[in-house]
């Protein structure tokens, strides 16, 4: 376990997903990088245990109850002294998400945010503005979660623009792609069908100036890029992926005509994501179509380090005491 330092909050972020359970563990300090000291996460795949009306089944309840137990086993493993939890679409939505978030509450001691689509993108780009930096210039952030994605632009540290649609990898794949491979003409279909979905934050995104720099964080992203992008090395620095749609598009039909059992095979497509992988390409591929982008570069931060961002901010203390 690294030292602790003296000006530091061993701080701990409990992400709970549509995907995953995820805790972060990092030594926080005002003006230094969140850099992960430990994590731990628990696939959960939480579209596969809902019912008809969108209630989480007793099943799927278990399995988010026994990630935060592992998560927060880290937590006192590492000592940590700040927790912040949070939980995303998932919860927010099921008619027992209420339910389940107090059942969480009593296990963690505290109670848990529930963040609204437009918070999760605000977050999301306050970390990515941080990774690049003012000379980035105007912004565009996408990100795919299990139950929805997210979309911000602009100048600043906070976006002109953030939306968020009921377009995430699995959910789409639940309710569109269920077995996880489809025809030319099924895929057709779905790509209608998400450009529907997609179609508010089109209409929001067209007032808008175009941005300077365009990228993509979360795990589908990540291993979309992995398969079909380019990894850029830069000397000294932090390597990048860069996705362009044309490579993606070339690989949405071959990913959906074979079995997710062999996807795995792939690089970047862990056994997490090899049933709802297409279903994320589509809606990269189609997102990245409506807004007129043609690549996109992976930013290692997201939404977990944008809540310890924004915790420093309002809560860090400088050592001189402002």
């Amino acid at each position: 376990m690294a030292k602790h330092r003296s000006d530091s909050t061993r701080l701990g972020v409990l992400d709970i997903g549509s995907n995953t359970i995820h805790m972060l563990i990092v030594d926080a300090a005002p003006g230094s990088r969140p850099d992960p000291e430990a994590s731990a996460k628990s696939t959960v795949r939480l579209m596969q245990y809902l019912k008809e009306d969108g209630s989480i089944k007793k099943s799927g309840a278990e399995a988010i109850l026994g990630g935060v137990d592992r998560g927060m086993k880290l937590a006192e493993e590492y000592n940590v002294t700040q927790l912040l939890p949070m939980a995303t679409s998932a919860l927010r939505e099921a008619p027992n998400g209420n339910k389940i978030l107090q059942q969480i509450e009593q296990r963690i001691g505290q109670g848990v945010a529930v963040l609204s689509g437009n918070d999760e993108a605000r977050l999301t780009f306050l970390a990515a503005r941080r990774w690049y930096g003012w000379d980035a210039g105007r912004l565009l952030v996408l990100d795919i979660g299990g139950g929805s994605l997210e979309v911000a632009l602009g100048s600043d540290e906070d976006p002109s623009l953030a939306m968020s649609v009921p377009a995430g990898a699995g959910r789409i794949t639940r309710e569109l792609l269920p077995e996880g491979m489809a025809s030319s003409k099924a895929l057709d279909s779905v790509r209608a069908k998400v450009r529907e979905i997609l179609e508010p934050i089109g209409k929001s995104y067209d007032g808008e100036t175009n941005p300077n720099h365009a990228v993509a964080t979360s795990k589908t992203f990540r291993s979309l890029a992995r398969l079909a992008g380019n990894q850029v090395r830069s000397p000294g620095g932090d390597d990048s992926w860069i996705m362009t749609r044309e490579q993606l598009d070339d690989w949405i039909p071959r990913l959906a005509a074979i079995s997710p059992g062999q996807r795995v095979a792939l690089p970047g497509i862990t056994v997490e994501r090899t049933v709802q992988i297409v279903g994320g390409g589509i809606v990269a591929s189609e997102i990245m179509r409506r807004l007129g982008v043609e690549q996109v570069e992976i930013c290692p931060w997201a939404l977990r380090e944008g809540a310890i961002l924004r915790w420093l901010d309002q809560f860090g203390r400088t050592r001189l005491g402002f």
